[in-house]
């Protein structure tokens, strides 16, 4: 789970891994009474995965969003729950995002770890934007990856399940103001801090050929 999406608080409760507080210097750990294979979610930076993914003996699919919408998502998140207790201004969290000072450390400098490695045959790098363009190109993507093989009926079964969970994401009355909407940031960034915002990302993405879509 690559883009630090909204999930940020349950990114190690995966159904088919037991591990304890989240520690950034920690791997996930396999329930070893499970078989492969298994799915792990993670929000962790690239150099901390454990070992065998880095060897290339397991599949890395990593997901990224673009950081405007995203930001509003994780602020939004952040507010939803109890445990994270943040009270402040939407501004004051996007300049805490810029800075690199929000939990799971530098969104810039965790996509770009992961872009990196993005030709590596055991890592498909994939972004949200691309998911709501074209969602059946990203599925059969998805599958060729995994090495699954499926009949028509069953990809556009697949299919039809995919898009009824984007649908309830962007839907605003399941998820506060709709946090998987794409250009969901135009609803509160102002002028000045799309601005800033767009200088910070100059300057930390600069070096970098990754580019997103802040608008469909």
């Amino acid at each position: 789970c690559g883009c630090r999406p909204s999930a940020a608080g349950r990114w190690r409760r995966s159904p088919t891994s037991r591990c304890g507080p989240a520690t950034c210097g920690s791997s996930p750990t396999p329930s070893p009474e499970l078989t492969s294979p298994r799915l792990i979610k993670s929000h962790l930076p690239y150099r901390f995965l454990p070992s065998d993914l880095h060897n290339g003996d397991s599949k890395v699919i990593y997901m990224a969003r673009n950081p405007k919408d995203l930001v509003v998502s994780y602020y939004q998140f952040h507010r939803s729950l109890r445990t994270m207790s943040y009270r402040g201004t939407f501004q004051e969290f996007c300049r805490r995002f810029m800075n690199d000072k929000l939990g799971y450390g530098s969104w810039f400098e965790h996509v770009q770890e992961f872009w990196e490695h993005r030709l590596d045959s055991n890592v498909l790098f994939l972004k949200y934007e691309d998911m709501h363009r074209d969602l059946v190109t990203m599925v059969e993507q998805l599958a060729r990856f995994l090495g699954v093989s499926c009949d028509k009926a069953q990809l556009e079964s697949l299919i039809e399940h995919c898009h009824q969970l984007v649908d309830q994401c962007c839907n605003a009355e399941a998820l506060p103001v709709g946090r998987g909407r794409v250009g969901l940031w135009k609803d509160i960034f102002t002028v000045s801090m799309n601005e800033k915002f767009d200088l910070v990302y100059k300057q930390k993405m600069g070096k970098c050929d990754l580019t997103f879509d802040f608008y469909l």
